[in-house]
């Protein structure tokens, strides 16, 4: 990425303002001012969120909001009540006090005399979640949004749940919300009152996973702000973004479809990050593509991005079948509108001898029990591309498919490309009232390596709605519908394609409380593929090359470390990874505070049984400046029986090196058809 240091304007940066809540109580923000904005008012941009926004998020803070304000924005970088530096006490995420908040920011910022009265909001992953839910409490000031990597449905395709079944990634982002919300302010923002607001915190905090863990049915806990409860309820622009190896690409495609306000969709070969950090890559000029998206909706400047396809899509060629790679082979297309009318589905029959053909053949029965470490490979469910926790992107596929009905195309003489969302109809039987299905669509290369395209998992008891699951008659056949991950890919030349299926998908996925047999019926099952005629008009997609403005000045203090090991005992069939990763200590110059950011995760189970099935995740942070010194350890463990999930929590919190507060959880809960 460029960096660029001139800009059209100067820019004026406030290290704190105060915006007013209707309580008395104070949201601490950051912001970016263009110099004369007082005289000359400038439209502002505002991001809202929990990570605060004066250490671990600012590098990223500045180089977005230094490159927005030097293009004549202001713009508000905000924590959230109960968080950073923020009075008050924070509560669950997306609650309704933290939408109200939102709300009444907005309206703060477009009343101030720099402000022209409109104003954005933008974001990634929790920040993108609630500029798309406070876009559905219509604050008339908001013009415009710009989410990345975020939902519309926080319980079909969030980090908590896939298709109805528990996600390990639960466990992992509760336990960093879990340490979260034991932090202190600084006391160089909130004054000599900090201790105060910080014990406020300690003696009202919570363990999030247990919240999370009594609703697992699609309940009006997840329906609230799930904006697809009612799309009409967002009358602003909405640009959505992400990337294919993220968790959160689905909802790109649904809010397109969904939506009736202006709107564009951006999907790259990104994982958890936007497109200008672009990783894995190629990397783009996102914030040239931003500018031209608030210049268009904030200053009423026609900037021609309207005349974008509606959706803009990286064509995946030839994804490497490794868990890890700094880029991605492929091309840029569009679509003027989506769905498009112009892909049509192809249907491929999974047939005897594993086969995938335009015809069906004679039906017949092929049974299958998978052993727990089917999974291995899948990668991360929702990955950063970093390198520096593991195999987060899907590895190659044939240890996995080892354990799984396979079923696969001839040799291609002609590439196949899709762009959408397949769908898997299986024909099938199971020999338990609980059972899920991971269906992954494969590429096989000519050297036999195989590289994921996309997947889907479906917990069987949710097979006609999350809301009011059921168990399962074993036995009974049923005709069950599992649609994959949207996914632009083009299958090459020499190539096949593969479907691959099995009753097991660990770690990413939570396994049943029993072994199960699948009973498959062959000639009865199909795979719908969204097949993608090339398009002329593609070649005219183009970006520029990634810049953002200035990060901020760092002191590297210790330095980062990784480590993964998977190891198996052939003896007794027992697998167990442990990861451990520390961020390093580094010091913000400008502020001279010291910060660390640790993770240890241990899973384990066994290959035959699915109750040896155990996580426990530690995430550690620390800030120090001068006698200003605290370090929160949060730890988080399940397990579970058969009918039982049995989740604890610790957290313990340091002071200059004593342990200053600590509280343990345990919530033993039910399992509920999962």
């Amino acid at each position: 990425m460029r960096t660029i240091t001139e800009f059209p304007h100067k820019v004026r940066e406030i290290e704190n303002l105060w915006i007013p809540l209707a309580n008395g109580e104070r949201m601490a923000a950051r912001m970016w001012l263009p110099d004369g904005a007082d005289a000359k008012p400038v439209p502002a941009i505002i991001k809202y969120i929990p990570y605060r926004k004066r250490d671990f998020t600012r590098q990223g803070d500045d180089i977005m909001f230094r490159y927005f304000a030097g293009h004549g924005y202001a713009c508000v970088r905000v924590d959230m009540r109960g968080s950073g530096d923020s009075d008050g006490l924070i509560q669950d995420e997306y609650a309704q006090q933290e939408l109200d908040d939102g709300k009444a920011a907005i309206a703060w910022i477009a009343a101030q005399p720099w402000c022209t009265g409109n104003v954005g909001m933008m974001g990634l992953s929790w920040s993108g979640f609630n500029a798309l839910q406070v876009a559905a409490l219509r604050p008339p000031a908001l013009k415009a949004i710009i989410t990345w990597c975020s939902t519309d449905d926080r319980y079909a395709d969030d980090m908590h749940m896939i298709g109805g079944c528990r996600l390990n990634d639960d466990l992992d982002w509760g336990t960093s919300y879990f340490n979260l919300v034991h932090m202190p302010p600084d006391p160089e923002i909130a004054g000599p009152g900090w201790r105060q607001t910080w014990q406020r915190r300690l003696d009202n905090a919570f363990f999030p996973p247990a919240q999370w863990m009594q609703h697992q049915r699609r309940d009006a806990f997840w329906k609230h702000a799930s904006v697809c409860e009612d799309f009409d309820a967002i009358q602003c622009a909405v640009f959505t973004c992400g990337g294919w190896t993220d968790g959160y690409s689905n909802a790109i495609f649904r809010l397109l479809k969904n939506l009736k306000v202006p709107r564009l969709g951006l999907v790259g070969p990104w994982a958890h990050n936007y497109g200008h950090m672009g990783n894995p890559g190629p990397a783009i000029g996102f914030l040239q593509e931003a500018l031209r998206w608030w210049d268009q909706w904030l200053k009423g400047t026609d900037t021609g991005i309207m005349n974008e396809p509606m959706l803009r899509a990286y064509m995946q060629e030839g994804v490497p079948p490794k868990a890890l790679y700094a880029s991605c082979p492929g091309r840029w297309v569009g679509e003027p509108v989506w769905p498009s009318p112009r892909i049509k589905p192809k249907t491929l029959f999974l047939n005897e001898p594993g086969t995938l053909d335009t015809r069906a053949k004679t039906e017949r029965r092929r049974d299958l029990l998978s052993l727990q470490t089917v999974g291995l490979a899948a990668g991360e469910w929702c990955s950063y591309g970093t390198g520096g926790t593991g195999p987060q992107f899907p590895g190659d596929q044939r240890a996995d498919d080892g354990g799984s009905l396979v079923f696969q195309t001839d040799v291609l003489t002609k590439p196949v490309e899709i762009l959408g969302a397949p769908v898997v109809h299986l024909d099938l039987a199971v020999d338990r009232p609980l059972a899920f299905v991971a269906v992954r669509l494969n590429d096989v290369y000519p050297d036999g390596s195989v590289s994921r395209a996309t997947y889907g998992v479906l917990n069987l008891t949710h097979r006609e709605s999350h809301e009011h699951p059921t168990p399962l008659v074993p036995g009974k056949r049923y005709k069950i519908r599992v649609q994959l991950n949207d996914i632009g890919y083009s299958f090459g030349v020499g190539h096949r394609v593969r479907v691959s299926v099995s009753t097991t998908y660990w770690p990413m996925v939570w396994p049943s409380p029993e072994p199960v047999t699948l009973s498959l019926f062959t000639g009865a099952s199909r795979l719908e593929l969204p097949v993608r005629p090339r398009r002329a008009a593609d070649t005219r997609i183009r970006f520029r090359e990634a810049e953002g403005g200035p990060a901020m000045a760092k002191t590297q203090l210790a330095d980062p470390s990784f480590a993964y090991i998977c190891n198996r005992d052939p003896a007794t069939g027992r697998v167990e990874i442990t990861t451990l990763e520390s961020g390093g200590r580094w010091r913000v110059d400008d502020t001279g505070v010291e910060l660390s950011r640790d993770h240890a995760e241990r899973l384990a189970i066994d290959e035959h049984d699915p109750l040896a099935c155990a996580t426990e995740v530690t995430k550690s942070a620390s800030v120090k400046r001068g006698d200003w010194d605290v370090r929160v350890e949060a730890t988080s463990k399940l397990k579970a029986t058969r009918d039982t999930w049995l989740l604890s929590g610790e957290v313990k919190v340091f002071e200059r090196g004593q342990l200053v507060f600590t509280k343990t959880y345990d919530n033993p809960t039910k399992r509920d058809l999962a």
